[in-house]
Order: C-alpha cells, then structure tokens, then sequence
C-alpha cells in the first residue's frame, strides 16, 4: 500500500439501482464510476462477490472462487442478443428500495437460463472461442463448482453432505457418471461465471482507466455448504459423516453479549501448510484478478480464531486456537508477489494480532462509530490516528450514522458534539469531514452515510440470519449535486 491521501465509498454491486429487481454490474455500475469520479474518489470498495445461498449473504457464499450470477446484468445480455429487451420488465421490486430475494432469485434464474439458450443457438464463433477458453483457463477450480451448482440444483438445494452417499465423498465413479447425466446444467453453469467474469473484467477496466480502484474482500472462513468444502474436506475439522467438529465464531463483542456463532467450519491449518497452502493461494490469484486492492476481513483469526464446538448454541463455550500466522502470507507472497491487502482488526484485538499486522506491514482499519464515549486514548478517536490506517465511519456491519445517532445516550452524544463540533442533524457529514481530515491515508464512506440515510437503509445486523443484505439506492440518488458536495471535502482535505 502506497501513502496517497485518497477516499471512497463502500457500496456493495446488489445495492445499486436499476430495473432489475437488484444492482448488477451493468449501466448503473457505470454511472456509479462516473459518479465516484465527479465526486474525486478513488476507491471503490466492495463485499465479496462470490454466489450467495441461505441468508443472502456475501459472506457465506456457495464458493470463494466463484461470481454470484444475480450480479450479472441482464442489460448487457439483451445488448449481446442472447435475451429478448422484454425479457427486462416485471421485474421484482423494480427500483425499490429492497431486494425481494425469494422473488427476485427464481425470476432472474429463468432469464438467465434464456440467455443460455440464446447464446447457443446465435453466439458468433469469437464468443464461442472466449466461452472456450475461460473454461479452460480457469478449470482448475471453474469445473468443480459447475459441477457443485448443478448437483445442488438437482438435490434442490440440499447441503452437500445430504447428498447420496458417493457424491457426498466425491467417489470417482459417481462423479463420472452424474457428470454425464447433469452436462448440460454443468455447461449452463460455466456459462454463467463466463458472463460474470467477462462483466466484471470490463467493468473493473472502465474503474481503472479512470482512476478508481477497486477494493475486494475476503472472508477468512469459507460456509459449510459450498463447493471449497465439498472439494476439499480433509483441510476442514469434520467428522466421518462431513459436519463440522468445531465452527467459527467471536466471543461475547459489541455487537452480542453472547459473542456470535458464526457456523463456518474450521480450517486444519497443519494440513494446508503441508500442501503450501495451494488453496490459499489459488484463491488469492483469483481475487487479485479481479480487484486491485484487497480487505480481509476477521484478520484476527490467522492469530487465534474463537472455536466453538459445532453442538454449542451460543458462542460462549468457544476457546482461542491458534492460526497460521505470517507462514502463510509469505508462502502467498513468495508465488504472486507483493499484496496490497487492508486488515480488518476490529473487535478484541490481542498483542498478537497487532504484532503480526505490523510485521506484515498492512493497514489496519479504524470505526468512527467506535471512538466515543470513553477517554482521549481510545485508538478510533482521530487524534490517535496513524497515517498507515483506513478510517470508515462505519461498516457494512454498524448501523448507519444516522440511525447510530438516533438511538446514541445523551452523554456520549455531548463526547461527539464536542470532539468535532457536530451538529446534531449534519451528523453524517460531520462523520464524513472528520474521516476525510484525518491523518490516516485511505478514508471510506458508506454510501448510505453520504446520503444521510437512517437505520432503515442498514445493511446487515450481524447475528440475524435473515433479512439483511437488502437495501438498494435509487437512480436520483446518484447525482452530481451529491458528488459536487463529497468532492469539494474530499480536495479540501487533499484527497482529491
């Protein structure tokens, strides 16, 4: 990471706007970029973009190496000729505010399955050549999950681990034979992360050759039921019939009291060491091949991860177990090169991870919505700040500035009022003012703090299996006296 004095805005693809029922990669995605660059930014971050299951969430997706098709624009698709223009009305939700997951996924499947359709019967012979290589290039993890996807396609949707006996434990002999029988659906699979692929690289381009980085995420812990556990079951602790011995969590926290029992099966670290940690490796190629700068979230468990026995319902029974420390970022490093990686050290962050941070070299990150109500030492106050630092207002997990404040006691209200001056209904600006002042180098803003939006438009309550993940912005959101507004701090500040 270099020592630019840049901001941006954290804003995940799904909450765009568009008539698609949920933001895509497609016109919005574009307009968003022009708007980033109006507004002087530089950075775009992101959440994983891997395919979601139970929950919607990013975070738990059926792959860490794939694309989430519900990102793909259905727009580009038409421009393509493989779907009708109007395939594009009715949509669920429109350019509402939510995302209808239970409507909006069954209806985008069909008109994704009549652009598979499409291409066959009218793909010119350059398209079929790229399809061909993409599945090529990329077989070493793209043939597995088509298979994956399709195999939970035809159990509809069962866990891997429900599956019948021989491909629940990937016997060669029935993987042959199910591969035979589910070719089709295996080809309509590899399509889809071709098209997303494809979407996204070009998308990525147009940031880029206008200044914008991207910034990725990566999950420490892969779900359960996904094709990185299917495929590989002797790197995670299960037991003889596939479940979890232990599962990750966080103890007790700001955001629970009984901490969080997350539910992601444990890595066997002795085991990816001996291989080299290949799959570790593998999956960071292919972020970088699609980012320009990489978060990594819960960074705290390559110190200790808290283990939770996989029986416990809460997780206050869970116990620290170590992790694989800098070993593996310097196996990393040593085959793909230096890493611009940020660090998400949030939480109860011990000697050890902080150690281990620094002699990584890579930021960390500090929450303003954490600095107040304690005393002047408190590392998330500005004043403390380092230059080797990404400042938010807050996360995809904190509620929204405004509605943090709404619900904000007295007392520690008066701490922020005198700190920074606030007022109580510039609240959110004078959040964003004091991100960009500061001395750390990078400064995010959520796109809900910049539109001074309240708890409604929050994005995720960690420990709520459902309902998250939801919000979406509206096309007028996305306008210039807004970027005018952002830009104007951003080059007083010298971020510009």
């Amino acid at each position: 990471m270099d020592h630019r004095r840049v901001s941006g805005v954290l804003l995940h693809p799904s909450s765009l706007p568009g008539r698609g029922g949920i933001g895509d990669i497609g016109d919005a995605a574009y307009r968003f970029v022009d708007w980033l660059v109006m507004a002087k930014q530089r950075r775009w971050q992101i959440m994983p973009l891997g395919p979601t299951s139970y929950g919607d969430s990013p975070y738990a997706g059926l792959s860490a190496l794939a694309g989430n098709p519900l990102l793909i624009s259905l727009e580009q698709l038409v421009r393509n000729g493989w779907l009708d223009e109007g395939a594009l009305d009715g949509a669920p939700g429109g350019d509402g505010d939510w995302i209808d997951y239970g409507a909006i996924i069954p209806w985008k499947k069909i008109r994704l399955e009549w652009a598979f359709a499409g291409f066959l019967a009218h793909a010119g012979a350059g398209q079929r050549a790229d399809f061909a290589r993409f599945c090529a290039e990329q077989r070493s993890w793209l043939d597995t999950f088509a298979l994956f996807a399709a195999l939970k396609e035809a159990y509809r949707g069962e866990p891997w681990n429900r599956w019948d006996e021989g491909l629940a434990r990937r016997d060669p002999a029935a993987l042959a034979e199910v591969q035979q029988m589910l070719a089709d659906r295996i080809r309509f699979q590899q399509f889809l992360q071709w098209v997303f692929f494809r979407q996204w690289m070009e998308l990525r381009q147009y940031a880029n050759e206008r200044g914008i980085q991207i910034i990725g995420d990566l999950p420490i812990f892969v779900a359960f039921d996904s094709a990185d556990v299917w495929a590989n079951p002797e790197l995670f602790y299960l037991d003889d019939s596939g479940n979890p011995t232990v599962v990750a969590g966080v103890p007790p926290d700001y955001f629970s009291p009984t901490g969080q029992r997350w539910g992601n099966p444990l890595y066997r670290w002795d085991r990816l060491a001996e291989r080299q940690y290949d799959w570790w490796v593998e999956r960071f190629r292919i972020l970088f091949s699609l980012v320009d700068i990489v978060r990594i979230d819960h960074f705290r468990g390559f110190a200790a991860c808290w283990e939770v026995p996989a029986q416990a319902e809460t997780a206050l029974e869970g116990r620290w177990s170590p992790g694989p420390g800098a070993d593996l970022f310097a196996t990393v490093q040593s085959q793909l090169g230096a890493l611009p990686i940020i660090v998400e050290d949030l939480g109860l962050i011990t000697p050890d991870v902080e150690a281990l941070r620094q002699q990584l070299g890579f930021p960390g990150m500090a929450v303003l919505q954490f600095a107040w109500g304690g005393d002047a030492t408190s590392s998330y106050l500005p004043h403390n700040y380092s230059r080797d630092l990404v400042v938010y207002t807050g996360t995809h997990d904190n509620d929204t500035t405004v509605g943090w404040w709404a619900i904000l006691d007295e007392r520690t209200r008066q701490h922020v009022r005198d700190y920074l001056g606030a007022r109580d209904e510039h609240i959110a600006w004078d959040f964003i003012r004091a991100a960009l002042m500061s001395v750390a180098d990078t400064a995010i803003i959520p796109m809900q703090d910049i539109l001074g939006l309240g708890s409604w438009a929050r994005l995720n309550l960690p420990g709520r299996a459902e309902g998250n993940w939801a919000w979406r912005m509206r096309p007028d959101q996305i306008n210039s006296d807004l970027a005018y507004r952002l830009g104007y701090l951003t080059a007083l500040y010298g971020r510009g």
